[in-house]
């Protein structure tokens, strides 16, 4: 699963046409490390159609200010430079893959 890893990244990733979530963790972040199975499962699943990208808070402190992320996990599911939805906290399996597949209609 790709990280993003600059905000020229960022900015490419609103420019296509592909649907994308970001997933904002913390290495340090118990609930995050419990999410990931489930977001790296969703990622390999959606490959062709949503792209799932990790984005560390503490490595990309203005990017997690820019999308007001105050608790982590955090996840954001997004068209272009426009928020579809987004989920805080733990989640299931069948709850993300609900909010995966809104965002490919």
């Amino acid at each position: 699963m790709k990280s993003i890893r600059s905000n020229k990244q960022f900015n490419d990733l609103t420019r296509q046409d592909k649907p994308f979530v970001l997933d904002f963790y913390a290495d340090w972040c118990g609930p995050c490390k419990q999410l990931l199975p489930t977001v790296e499962k969703l990622a390999e699943e959606y490959k062709d159609e949503v792209e799932i990208l990790k984005v560390n808070i503490d490595e990309q402190r203005a990017l997690a200010k820019m999308f007001g992320v105050r608790s982590i996990p955090a996840l954001f599911f997004m068209k272009g430079n426009k928020i579809v939805s987004k989920h805080k906290g733990l989640s299931t399996e069948y709850s993300l893959r609900k909010k995966v597949k809104a965002l490919l209609n």
